[in-house]
């Protein structure tokens, strides 16, 4: 979390925010805090002074008495200084040594602010009641010949009732900046959260578009190097083509991963855009995986394939290179049969099926992830997608989008 730049002009509770003061943990004083004892003990001690002159010129007293009381001034201006570790406890002292001693007032008043301004309202209510219960206890015992004693007692009361109220008021704006310095935290921490999500989604969306394409791509690769490796004895015109759809193959299959990672690039680093598959493009993957030496049967309701939403006729591409690339690694020389049916209004219907393989073959590896992800793709577009073996041990995909007029 940001911190302030000048923590010294900040209470030591404000200025670290591991050691909050309603605690009691201890924190050293900051700047602020040595300014602000030395001012309340120069304000105790002058109160005191006034007190105690007021007292030695009353003729009635004696030297003792004023001297005991100066003593027990000194006393109470000092114990201001350990006000903050033990805030009620100096408070309560000060407040009955004031009943009796009129040159401890002002301490009584500097710690009764320290109680208002460090504790919750009810010990500090509990304290400042205290403190209004006794006000007219010292006028009574220790009257001043220039008052009356409700006179004394209402000034002692309003005293009191000022110093709890400004503490008051204090307590609530530091509790106000730490509430909002606690939000600015969560706030960078939700924050990042969300950065790291959206990378994270970010990295599923790339994964999930290099299996699409690249799958179907190094699956022809592999079957065809895996014939050719099996059959050396194949006739010339057959290496031959399996050897043209090889190339052809690795050549689409960096086509499409330059345009993948051109996704990544800025937009000014970019090597130009290839046109992105849609619906009116899967004649073409039919025709290229006809021509790989694959049975497929197209059959396609849609009058007009141009007229599909692209992202939709891209997701019915990617489902159906997705069955194919499927097909032919777990059912290698079964036909398999692609229907498309829907319009505008109805959605798009795709599905891909193929029956069980009838003859021995060498299974390509393959992680499974290809159909995870075409779920979570249709799931996105607002559609769905089902998949999994058929009774007679083929396979199926089909999956439903919609089409908005």
């Amino acid at each position: 979390m940001t911190r302030t730049e000048y923590p010294w002009l900040l209470p030591s509770a404000m200025a670290d925010p591991e050691l909050p003061g309603d605690q009691g943990g201890r924190s050293r004083r900051t700047v602020r805090d040595w300014i602000v004892d030395i001012t309340a003990f120069l304000f105790a001690a002058g109160i005191g002074l006034l007190a105690a002159a007021t007292i030695e010129a009353d003729r009635t007293t004696s030297d003792g008495v004023l001297f005991v009381d100066c003593l027990i001034g000194v006393v109470a201006c000092c114990a201001l200084w350990v006000r903050r570790r033990w805030p009620v406890g100096v408070a309560v002292g000060l407040i009955l040594v004031s009943t009796v001693e009129p040159v401890a007032s002002g301490a009584m008043l500097v710690a009764l602010f320290g109680v208002a301004v460090h504790r919750p309202f009810r010990p500090a209510a509990a304290i400042g009641a205290l403190a209004l219960v006794t006000a007219p206890v010292q006028p009574y015992l220790r009257p001043d010949p220039g008052s009356s004693l409700i006179e004394s007692t209402v000034v002692g009361v309003l005293l009191s009732l000022l110093v709890l109220s400004w503490g008051m008021v204090v307590r609530s704006r530091r509790q106000l900046v730490v509430t909002l310095r606690e939000r600015a935290r969560r706030a960078e921490t939700e924050a990042g959260l969300r950065a790291e999500q959206a990378q994270r989604l970010a990295r599923e969306a790339i994964a999930r578009e290099m299996h699409d394409v690249l799958a179907h791509r190094l699956t022809l690769l592999s079957v065809h190097a895996g014939a050719l490796e099996f059959r050396p004895d194949a006739p010339p015109a057959e290496v031959a083509r399996a050897a043209g759809v090889i190339r052809d193959s690795a050549h689409e299959a960096l086509q499409d991963l330059r345009e993948i990672i051109g996704v990544l690039r800025s937009p000014g680093e970019s090597d130009g855009d290839r046109p992105q598959p849609t619906l009116a493009t899967l004649d073409e993957l039919i025709a290229e995986s006809r021509l790989a030496g694959m049975k497929v049967t197209l059959d396609s309701g849609i009058t007009d394939p141009a007229t599909a939403p692209a992202a939709t006729g891209r997701t019915v591409y990617r489902i159906a290179q997705e069955g194919l690339t499927n097909a032919r690694k777990h059912a290698p020389g079964a036909e398999v049969t692609v229907m498309v049916t829907g319009g505008p209004g109805d959605g798009l219907t795709i599905e891909v099926r193929n029956p069980a393989p009838t003859e021995p073959f060498e299974q390509v590896p393959g992680s499974g992830q290809g159909l995870i992800g075409l779920t979570e793709r249709a799931t996105l577009a607002g559609g769905h997608l089902d998949h999994g073996p058929a009774p007679d041990g083929g396979f199926g995909i089909r999956a439903w989008l919609p089409w908005s007029p």
